[in-house]
């Protein structure tokens, strides 16, 4: 039975983790808001991160926690660096050091947007806001350390908790007659459910040999939902598949371009991911967004 280190597990994917990971062994949780003082790590600063790993000793340490805000990290690009640039790749020197793994969780906005096809890990990556740069930075720093991890790209999560565009849509959907959803950005939304699920799966295959797995498995994966959407669509499919319809205050859906909504952070026209390496190396493969959406929100009306 392994010893795991979680991070981050009041968010969306760490929460969801908390459940996966518990058939694996012993699951033990670090943050900022953790009551523990010997459990207490903030990813800004790196001496909480070594104190904690070196007061735990895990044999695998799973980091979901980051820096999630994009657009408040334009304004705020020290502490993004300091949560997802510089705390990963510390994080890998002391797993390191106590011959440990290191699951970690990056993003799609760690490439510009102008392909036409989705990205596969061995595109180059080129990403055009501070929370994409700081992203692809923690995944350089742990691959600078070389030991054994996984890194999983995700992208458009979503859940029943904490912040994200699904619960975003649906308290807008009661609260207004219209909306407007920008219809020229394309991607995957994925279910953090989903994520932490196929992170199990990952480390089923490893349960006997997890060093090994990870050793002989190293780099970066991408890890979606298959199909691609837009936000637009990805909001409209919300409201029809919203199992309290008849709450909604919504009449008029409006389609705009991105032009018509700026944000402080330019985000990607074109952000879908390619999963087939995933699918190759490990037979990991996430259904359709819109079959995932149904899933979400079929068990959140009957919870």
């Amino acid at each position: 039975m392994m010893r795991i280190l979680l991070t981050g597990t009041s968010g969306q994917v760490g929460w969801e983790l908390q459940q996966s990971l518990m058939t694996f062994g012993e699951v033990i949780s670090a943050g900022r808001e953790i009551a523990s003082p010997s459990l207490r790590m903030d990813l800004s600063a790196p001496d909480t991160i070594r104190a904690v790993i070196r007061e735990v000793k895990p044999d695998l340490i799973v980091n979901p926690a980051a820096y999630t805000a994009v657009d408040k990290a334009e304004s705020e690009p020290e502490l993004a660096m300091a949560v997802n640039g510089i705390a990963p790749g510390v994080i890998a020197e002391e797993a390191k050091l106590l011959g440990a793994g290191v699951i970690h969780y990056s993003t799609d906005y760690v490439f510009n947007g102008t392909q036409a096809r989705p990205y596969t890990e061995a595109d180059a990556t080129d990403p055009q806001n501070i929370y994409g740069k700081t992203k692809l930075a923690g995944e350089q720093a742990i691959q600078a350390v070389g030991l054994p991890h996984i890194i999983l790209r995700t992208s458009w999560v979503y859940g029943t908790r904490g912040k994200n565009f699904l619960l975003t849509m649906l308290k807008l959907g009661r609260e207004r007659e219209e909306l407007k959803v920008v219809n020229d950005q394309m991607g995957a939304p994925t279910w953090s459910r989903m994520i932490a699920e196929s992170t199990a799966e990952i480390l089923t295959q490893g349960r006997h040999d997890l060093m090994g797995l990870l050793s002989s498995n190293s780099g970066v994966y991408h890890l979606t939902a298959t199909g691609q959407t837009s936000w637009y669509d990805f909001a409209k499919a919300i409201f029809e598949l919203d199992p309290n319809r008849s709450q909604q205050k919504l009449k008029n859906l409006l389609a705009i371009p991105s032009s018509e909504y700026p944000t402080p952070a330019k985000r990607p026209a074109y952000s879908s991911l390619d999963t087939s390496k995933i699918s190759t190396q490990f037979g990991v493969a996430l259904p359709n967004w819109q079959q995932s959406l149904e899933l979400v929100l079929s068990s959140s009306s009957s919870e």
